[in-house]
């Protein structure tokens, strides 16, 4: 990789269409806000209306001219993963990014029952490209990439308790959320690889980046103290938004990114610029990413008749 790229190497996107879901705040924004600089037409797939404008309206204002439109999506609620991709009306997409994302959560439980962590973050995505599908593979070069951690180190899936319910610890849900997202692309890029697709579907991951997913678990709790903490941090020791969100840039729009990597900030995958990221082998597992897409597809009844194992 190019050492120090930056959002000014985004190759020219004019004329491609590009879905962002979270794209209302932090890295989501970025993403968006700099596709529609290099020319693509965005799609700001948020849960909140008005957020989601607000973040069309400072796009505009920052890029005069973007073509950039709210599109409503609820990612805790299968019904409005399918209407949204029931009025995407194109022909083709050339890039999906699969960026929003809940950490940390108390429990909490889908419109479907799912855990809130392993539903919006693994589920809700895994539906909505599976229903966006038949678009990728119409557009040539289109890719697909999704949003995952460093921390999916804390934890594998259990694929005995995908929902957590046996023993609900915050963090471990969340790092099997971020396996989950991983696995995921791993058996994407296998099927589309075996289905003679051009598609690439890749992972980044932002480091330490200051956005509102840190604080949002705690101050669902009330917990002043720790969300204090967590600001902090935030102000002290973590990366700019406009620096987190280059990971998924470069793994949405460089040259030659192979299908199945992972892209993450170079220094210690904590900050800087993009470069290959350490994953843990558990994420590379045919056996277990196999098992995680039959279990999607039931739990979500979305399934991929275009792609075979």
């Amino acid at each position: 990789m190019t050492q120090g790229w930056n959002a000014s190497d985004i190759p020219d996107q004019s004329g491609r269409t590009a879905v962002v879901t979270g794209a209302n705040s932090g890295i989501g924004l970025v993403t968006a806000r700099e596709l529609a600089r290099s020319g693509a037409r965005v799609l700001l797939a948020c849960r909140d209306e008005t957020r989601g404008k607000e973040a069309e309206s400072r796009i505009r204002a920052a890029v005069p001219g973007a073509e950039v439109e709210f599109a409503p999506l609820d990612l805790a609620d299968l019904s409005s993963v399918r209407e949204f991709a029931a009025s995407y009306r194109s022909d083709r997409l050339d890039l999906l990014i699969n960026n929003a994302g809940v950490m940390a959560l108390p429990y909490r439980k889908t419109a479907d029952g799912f855990e809130t962590q392993f539903g919006v973050n693994h589920l809700g995505h895994f539906a909505l490209t599976g229903l966006l599908l038949p678009k990728l593979l119409n557009t040539p070069g289109a890719r697909v990439v999704s949003v995952s951690s460093g921390m999916h180190a804390l934890s594998n899936i259990d694929m005995g308790d995908l929902n957590s319910e046996r023993n609900y610890r915050r963090w471990i849900a969340y790092g099997r959320s971020k396996t989950a997202n991983l696995l995921f692309v791993h058996e994407l890029a296998r099927r589309l690889s075996a289905a003679g697709s051009d598609v690439v579907a890749a992972a980044a991951h932002p480091g330490y980046a200051a956005t509102n997913l840190q604080t949002a678990g705690v101050r669902m709790e009330n917990r002043r103290t720790a969300e204090r903490v967590v600001g902090l941090g935030n102000r002290i020791l973590a990366q700019p938004a406009s620096s987190g969100a280059l990971p998924t840039l470069y793994a949405a729009t460089a040259p030659g990114v192979r299908p199945d990597s992972f892209t993450g900030p170079k220094l210690l995958g904590w900050r800087g610029a993009p470069a290959p990221s350490w994953r843990t082998g558990w994420t590379r597992n045919d056996v277990a990413s196999e098992r995680l897409w039959v279990a999607s597809e039931q739990l979500t009844g979305v399934t991929w008749p275009g792609l075979a194992p």
